[in-house]
Parts: C-alpha cells; structure tokens; sequence
C-alpha cells in the first residue's frame, strides 16, 4: 500500500491521512477489531461525527487497503492490515528510496547533516547498518 500524497508540512499521522483517517487508523491501532459505532462514539468523545461519515471513510480505507472489514451478522467489523509501526516502517522507506531515486546525493547530504541532534544510539544503528553494507559490497567483488 502506498499513500499517494505525503504532507511534508503536517505533523505525525497527519502527513499520511486526512485529520479524520487519522483519527480513524490510531483508534484501531491502539485497540481491537471494532465496529464502525464503537469507532464513531469513541470519536464523538472529542467532536460530534455523523455515523455515515465515519462508515464511508473507514470503507474507503478498506479500500485502499489499510483496513480490514469482517461481516457478523449485520455489523461490519474493521481492524488494520498492518500494525502502526508496519504502517510507518514501510512508508518511511518507500518515502526515502523515492527521494534517493530522484536527488541521491543530495539526499544523502542532508541526512548526514541532519545527524548532527541526534541521540547515540541511532548513530550506533547507522554505523552498524553501513558496516553491514560494507561487507556485503565486498563480498559481491569477492565472488
């Protein structure tokens, strides 16, 4: 799945969904399977929604394939595809390998310099991932 319009200029899951989609995917991934009731009371908590308005974009998240829907009975049961931190893994890299394809170095540029505020550990992590990049660079001239 791959989400067609990245909002450079939003904050958290706002930058993937529109504010009511996002709303929508943090309720079902900080709980069970629910029904579209359950997701629009839970919503109602903080703003009056209309039932068909939430029904209509969490079909539309089916069908982008973000969601899941399970029939029982006459209740429709919706849940993620993946979980949250699936979700932002796989768009995350999807985002970067995009940018790498179109502005390579550049990128890269602006990443390391963008290290500078970082914690340890992550530099850690980089180093160790390059270090692995390394040998098996190597180890394709090698064969």
């Amino acid at each position: 799945m791959s989400i067609k319009n990245f909002r450079y200029d939003e904050v958290g899951l706002n930058r993937f969904f529109g504010p009511l989609e996002a709303k929508i995917m943090e309720i079902l991934w900080n709980g069970n399977e629910m029904s579209i009731k359950e997701v629009q009371q839970l919503i109602e908590k903080e703003r009056m929604i209309n039932f068909n308005t939430v029904m209509t974009v969490m079909n539309r998240l089916v069908e982008k394939k973000l969601l899941v829907k399970r029939i029982e009975g006459r209740t429709s049961f919706y849940r993620p595809m993946k979980t949250k931190t699936e979700f932002i893994d796989e768009q995350s890299k999807k985002l970067t390998e995009n940018l790498l394809d179109e502005f390579g170095e550049m990128v890269v540029n602006h990443m390391l310099d963008s290290l500078e505020d970082v914690n340890q550990n992550l530099l850690d992590k980089l180093e160790q991932k390059l270090n692995q990049l390394k040998k098996g660079k190597r180890n394709d001239v090698e064969k």
